[in-house]
Formats: C-alpha cells, structure tokens, sequence
C-alpha cells in the first residue's frame, strides 16, 4: 500500500467527527513531543466553521490561546459556543480538551463582505523560492544530521537564513511556503491550511538579534492571532510570509506577520504571536 503523503495526512486530520451540533472530535498523528500547535489551530478553525452555515460570512479574524502542550495520539475534543449571529458578524468560541484537559481555546469572527474603507503596505521585495534554500534541508544541516530531515505538508522556502555560528542578525524574517500538493476546493480547507501555515517560522524570528538559531533554543507559542483581509484566501500555491519582531522581554517575544499573494501581490492577512524563547538548560556539573 502507497503511504499518504504528509499533506494527505494532514487534510484527514482536518475531517473533523461531528458527535453533535456544536460538538465535534480530532484525530492527531502518532509521533513524539509536543504536537505542533498549528494543527490544533486549524482543527479548532474547521470546527467553528461548521457552525456557521451562510457560506458568504467567511471566518476574517481569530484570537487564539496555547494553554497546555497537545500530545501525539490521543484524540482531541473541540466544544464550540455560538456566541453571537448578528446581521453582519457571527461570532464563535471553541475549547479543544485532550485527556481532560483543557489545551486551547479560540475566538473567532465570520463577516459578509461589504464596501469601504481600503489600504495596504506593498509586499516586500524578495528572490524567488527557487532561488532560496528548503527550511527542514537547511534545518538539519545546521543540526548536522540529515535524519532530522522531517517530511512536511507545507514547503517552506527562506529568504533570510539564520546564522549557523550564532551571530546576532535582525529580527526580521521572509519565506516561501505553499502546500505539497493539490487542495481541495472547500474554502474553509484553503482557510484553516493557512492558519496551519501561519504557526510557522514565527518565534525563529524572535530568537535572530540574540544568535538562537535551531539547536540553541526552544520554544513555545502562548497566543496567536491572524486577521484575513481578502477572505476566504486560496492557499493552493506561493505565498510569502513576512515576519518581524518588535519587542521581546522577560523570555517572550512578540513577532507580527504579513502574508502576501505574490500572483496579486495583495496582503492576504496579518498574524500577531508572542512565544516563550529559551536557551536550553545545562545539567548540573557533576
């Protein structure tokens, strides 16, 4: 039997079982360590979704929590509250529970479009992602060791390396990242892919002015928000992500992203994250 590919892997994660109205279960993939946030992001994303059913109200912002590390495994449970169904926004809340706990919570705003008010920066200039180095072949060569090469459903490109010496650099990042195969039309898939997507790279651009590159950090996300401007996105190809930190303090730094549709060359969204940026603990001598 062919195995799936990790993309094909990760949109079956995105079927969500539907127990009740409001009340659905996720699978999560068998590995080790924590789960990676961005999926239990986009599984409380496909969740709050099927809640709302005028398919011209698509989701245009979402304020979420990391409250506990997601282990590999066990299912995740994902509660939605209908908070509010107003003549322009609808409004949900969804907590995800593994192992009876509480391990994120998510607040998340629908829209129907209407005119007014619009103005975007530019999307910053940037080499092709054919010109520029693959994350996970760059990742485990500063690692050295190529086994920790990890198969992924989202390539990412980047355009700005971190130093494998550890020298400070600016804390400002931009990759290339798009999907490894074919997605599905659904607007909402195209939707909670990129808000996968956008748990990516982040907190690596926190860690640049202070030499952490991979291997001398690590890190957490504690919140994470995202705002579409043009929804709902199509994630089916390139985009670009830009990501800067303004501030880190107290071992948490925020960083603020744009993604861009370079096609359009239209700002897609924006993402603001703080995370826990540590350097790893050295045993006790002796």
């Amino acid at each position: 039997m062919t195995a799936r590919s990790p993309l094909a892997a990760l949109l079956e994660l995105l079927r969500l079982e539907r127990l009740d109205r409001d009340f659905f279960v996720a699978r999560t993939p068998c590995g080790e360590g924590r789960l990676f946030g961005g999926l239990v992001a986009a599984q409380a994303v496909m969740a709050v979704a099927a809640t709302v059913d005028d398919p011209d109200r698509p989701l245009h912002s979402l304020h979420a929590y990391f409250l506990r590390p997601g282990s590999h495994g066990p299912p995740i449970r994902l509660g939605v509250d209908r908070i509010r169904d107003g003549r322009t926004f609808t409004t949900r809340r969804v907590v995800a529970w593994q192992g009876g706990e509480a391990i994120f919570n998510l607040s998340a705003s629908f829209a129907r479009a209407e005119e007014g008010i619009a103005h975007e920066d530019p999307m910053p200039e940037a080499p092709p992602p054919e010109a520029v180095p693959d994350w996970e072949a760059l990742r485990a060569r500063m690692l050295g060791d190529p086994e920790q090469r990890r198969p992924q459903a989202i390539e990412v490109r980047t355009c700005d390396p971190d130093d494998p010496d550890g020298a400070p650099q600016p804390a400002s990042k931009r990759v290339w990242m798009r999907p490894t195969g074919p997605v599905p039309e659904d607007p909402r898939v195209h939707t909670a892919l990129l808000v996968y997507a956008s748990d990516r790279t982040l907190l690596s651009t926190a860690a640049r002015p202070h030499g952490l590159p991979w291997g001398r950090r690590m890190v957490a996300s504690l919140d994470h928000a995202v705002w579409i401007h043009r929804p709902p996105p199509r994630f089916d190809d390139w985009i670009l992500y830009a990501s800067h930190s303004p501030a880190a303090h107290a071992a948490r730094g925020l960083v603020h992203g744009a993604l861009y549709d370079p096609r359009t060359r239209h700002r897609i969204a924006s993402v603001a994250q703080e995370g826990l940026i540590r350097t790893p603990r050295r045993p006790p001598a002796g």
